[in-house]
């Protein structure tokens, strides 16, 4: 009987070109997978989803009993299959969870089926089951829901699954590699759980035409014969998987001293790290460095490449600061902190395990990747909770569980049938009694759309930079909600949508900074089109916010010889129509106002604040009292 391992075909991970910090981040948590797994972040085709998928390639087979849901090696107390086989080489397992995933689908449940046949409660295992032992990788990881998002973390962290539901009391391995992927433009993690990922590496795509052209190479002909371009990549894989394995078998005796915990704890200080998980995967970190290194001793350089993959996302800075870690800094703290070098002559340590010999290592672990690579982005801030905005029992968003309803509105099938079948062993009669809600997790954000005058009256007096300030301050709000924000900004002939909408309040706070100003004022042109891609938005979006910033004085009409004006209360009524909630600001200045923004807040229903009233508090008040007012 051929007992072959065979290994589905993937794009070599030895083959990837211009991404190293990507590659010795997966590797690391490839050597030791309870540090908690790898954030990577990054704009599309970055190669993200490609090295997470050739990982799996590389790892050591795993000794599996054919069949197992548990991926067990012999016999489970909780598996049918294990009953005392042994077990076969197998690829380790590479799973994808979907964005769609209810906790059921990911925890496991109680099996529908065998309470059907004999009212027996049989757990039926569910994702994080399949992942033991292999990689759980999960595509936009910040669209995932966040309690979904918070248990996985802690599956990976502890390495065991707990279920305590439905009468089930069921504790099974989860020894995962967790791996999340995102886009920035699509929002962020909250802090809480940005933390939670061991590292983090930020992605982008290569600058140097030469290293561009050979990732189109290698990928070209990767597509044109995948099983040549595989067999050409062999060696350099087989010599990446024998590195990963004695990685493995030597990481528990691996050392890190005391001078280099101290160096630790000093570099989590000088970057304001709160959280103490930062000091605990950097010495996890630094140790698996040294293992895939085939060192027994953590050195300084190991620390600092640790530094590279473990602060960025856990530094405390300010929303809209610009992300990453300052490698001047990292490097001055480094000089400092180094031992003075010893007398010339004397024997140093041998770090390398007895009878080991030096062997070329693929891409080098002990030499942090150039700052250009390390513009790492992180969302803790001090005094910020960073949290989404979550509406319990909401119409909308992610099943997070089902209760007993005898007049259910959302209907929980599954809980419903598995209530039956319970009920009844052998037969299933539904009753009202065995009906169940769905409770679902929304949220409670929501579309902020600035439409903002950058006309020649605006530049006068430098008003702009006083709205730009307190708009500002309203960006920082809609950072800790999750909010989406768009900007419409109007000035010389016609007004343009400067920013789609968009969870990367970033973005937004770029497009205002650099917004220019001069010109006559398209007022009507800015309504319309205001009206127009609020139309274009999906019945179930996130309902809308509009803060309109001008003086009024609208002097280009939409029509030749027509009024500016006028066609400026029109649109005005109309979008008044929508129930659309509003804010004016008034940026008229002077002795002599002719006050056309207070008039067209009234034409729009909305409030109206003017520049004397507009301080930071009062806007963010205001605009929270408007979405309130507007949901009852």
């Amino acid at each position: 009987m051929d007992n072959a391992l065979t290994i589905p075909l993937t794009f070599p991970f030895s083959a990837i070109v211009g991404q190293q910090q990507l590659q010795t981040a997966l590797l690391l948590c490839a050597v030791d997978p309870g540090m908690g797994g790898v954030l990577i972040r990054g704009d599309k085709g970055t190669a993200k989803s490609t090295a997470a998928r050739a990982l799996a390639a590389i790892l050591p087979p795993i000794i599996r009993v054919a069949g197992c849901a548990f991926n067990c090696t012999g016999p489970n107390a909780h598996c049918s299959v294990c009953t005392g086989e042994s077990g076969v080489p197998s690829p380790v397992p590479f799973i994808t969870l979907p964005l769609g995933a209810t906790e059921d689908r990911v925890l496991g449940s109680l099996d529908i089926a065998s309470a059907l046949q004999g009212g027996k409660r049989v757990f039926q295992p569910g994702l994080l089951a399949a992942s033991h032992r292999g990689i759980l990788y999960i595509d936009e990881v910040n669209l995932l829901a966040d309690h979904l998002v918070d248990v996985l973390l802690d599956v990976a962290a502890m390495g065991v699954n707990s279920v305590q539901r439905e009468g089930l009391s069921i504790t099974h391995p989860a020894r995962i590699t967790l791996v999340g992927t995102m886009n920035l433009e699509e929002g962020d993690l909250r802090p809480q759980l940005l933390d939670r990922f061991a590292l983090m590496v930020e992605v982008t795509a290569p600058r140097d035409k030469a290293v561009r052209s050979e990732v189109v190479r290698r990928r070209i002909a990767y597509e044109a014969d995948p099983a040549a371009f595989t067999q050409r990549w062999a060696p350099q894989q087989d010599a990446l998987r024998a590195q990963l394995a004695r990685a493995q078998a030597l990481l528990a005796q691996v050392e890190l001293d005391d001078a280099m915990l101290d160096l630790i704890s000093h570099l989590c200080c000088e970057f304001e790290v709160a959280s103490l998980r930062a000091d605990i995967v950097m010495h996890k970190a630094a140790r698996a460095i040294a293992a895939l290194d085939g060192r027994l001793r953590v050195t300084p350089d190991d620390v600092r490449t640790a530094a590279t993959l473990v602060l960025p996302h856990r530094r405390r800075r300010k929303p809209f600061e610009q992300p990453g870690l300052d490698q001047d800094k990292l490097d001055e703290l480094m000089r400092d902190a180094a031992p003075p070098p010893p007398p010339q002559g004397e024997a140093q340590p041998d770090d390398e395990p007895e009878g080991s010999e030096p062997e070329e290592q693929l891409f080098g672990t002990g030499a942090a990747a150039p700052a250009a690579t390390l513009t790492v982005a992180s969302s803790s801030a001090s005094g910020m909770t960073g949290r989404r905005s979550s509406a319990a029992n909401a119409a909308r968003g992610h099943v997070v569980r089902a209760v007993p309803n005898a007049q259910p509105t959302s209907l929980a099938i599954q809980a419903t049938l598995r209530s039956a079948a319970l009920r009844e062993p052998g037969q299933l009669n539904v009753s009202r009694d065995d009906l169940h809600q769905q409770v679902r997790s929304g949220k409670s954000a929501n579309l902020i759309f600035f439409v903002v005058d950058a006309s020649g009256s605006m530049a006068a007096q430098r008003r702009m930079e006083a709205v730009k300030g307190s708009v500002l301050a309203l960006l920082t709000d809609a950072y800790q909600r999750r909010d989406e924000v768009a900007v419409i900004a109007f000035r010389g002939p016609k007004a343009q949508l400067q920013l789609a909408p968009t969870r990367s309040v970033e973005r937004a706070e770029q497009g205002l900074r650099e917004l220019p100003t001069g010109g006559r004022t398209p007022l009507s042109h800015a309504l319309q089109l205001t009206l127009e891609t609020l139309a274009t938005r999906a019945k179930d979006a996130l309902p809308p916010l509009l803060v309109l910033l001008t003086d009024g004085k609208a002097n280009v009409a939409l029509a030749e010889g027509g009024d500016p004006w006028r066609e400026t209360l029109e649109l005005a009524a109309r979008l008044a129509e929508r129930a659309v909630p509003t804010l004016v600001i008034d940026t008229e200045t002077g002795y002599l106002k002719l006050g056309r923004a207070k008039l067209l807040a009234q034409a729009l229903g909305a409030q109206c604040l003017t520049l004397e009233q507009l301080t930071s508090e009062n806007l963010v008040l205001t605009i929270r009292a408007q979405l309130s007012k507007a949901s009852t």
